[in-house]
């Protein structure tokens, strides 16, 4: 009797390993046919609904024709390349001076949604910057507000605060979590400015947002490193800039659309 309960209790683990196996493998079946479903959009390209909603192409992956240097006829010989879809900046040690120049969008823009992909490298340092007016003699940064790129964790090391880190508006609001990828890893930055209201996100997230020339905004500004330029903040159809901070930092899917 013993042996007959052994063998009875044998064949039902056997059978329950059995069908746990063939669960298991139905499940990761699953999990892979979802994947191979899963569509993924090509960088540097509309889907229907971009288009829909009036999304338009900053950069395809190979042209920089909407991009010229700031306060230049053309885009920069040095300093910049494209390559495999990525408009990159150039690590040139040369800082803030940059070696190609910042650039700016040849079309100006006053209510608008932007999105771009960008990858940190190390020690990187650049900026996404909105409300641009090009001035004889003065740098990029003077007039126009930023969203800050940056290796924050490197930069915290030399005194850096939140209002420099990375989806920062530069010197004036700190993003409020950091929803950064890890090195090497692609992030989003996402800006909208509609009549006096700024947002930037960062990943999918909100993570700042101000009213411009609001008497707090004001006081913001006399507090910062732009006091002393008159103009900044002030130009409600500006261009779109990225800077040349002498540090390698990728972009791709720039992407804008009027609001």
């Amino acid at each position: 009797m013993k042996f007959i309960f052994k063998n009875y209790l044998l064949c039902c683990l056997a059978f329950f390993v059995a069908c746990q196996n063939s669960a298991d493998q139905q499940q990761s079946t699953t999990e892979e046919e979802k994947t191979e479903t899963v569509p993924t959009q090509t960088p540097n390209t509309l889907s229907e609904e971009d288009e829909t909603y009036g999304w338009e192409l900053l950069f395809d992956g190979k042209s920089t024709e909407h991009w010229k240097g700031y306060n230049k006829e053309s885009f920069p010989d040095i300093g910049w390349k494209v390559e495999d879809g990525m408009l990159i900046v150039l690590k040139s040690g040369t800082g803030e001076a940059g070696l190609g120049g910042s650039i700016v969008t040849k079309e100006k823009y006053e209510n608008f949604e932007l999105t771009i992909d960008f990858m940190l490298t190390d020690t990187a340092n650049s900026g996404i910057l909105y409300m641009v007016t090009e001035v004889e003699g003065s740098e990029i940064w003077h007039n126009a507000p930023e969203y800050q790129i940056l290796d924050d964790a490197r930069y915290a090391e030399t005194g850096s605060t939140n209002i420099h880190f990375t989806a920062a508006s530069y010197d004036l609001y700190p993003a409020t979590t950091d929803f950064k990828n890890p090195m090497g890893k692609w992030n989003t930055a996402r800006i909208i400015k509609n009549k006096e209201h700024v947002e930037h996100w960062l990943n999918g997230n909100k993570v700042l947002e101000y009213e411009l020339w609001t008497p707090e905004w004001e006081a913001k500004v006399k507090a910062s490193k732009f006091k002393d330029y008159t103009g900044f903040g002030r130009t409600k159809n500006g261009q779109i800039g990225i800077q040349d901070h002498g540090y390698e930092v990728r972009f791709r899917n720039l992407k804008i659309r009027s609001i």
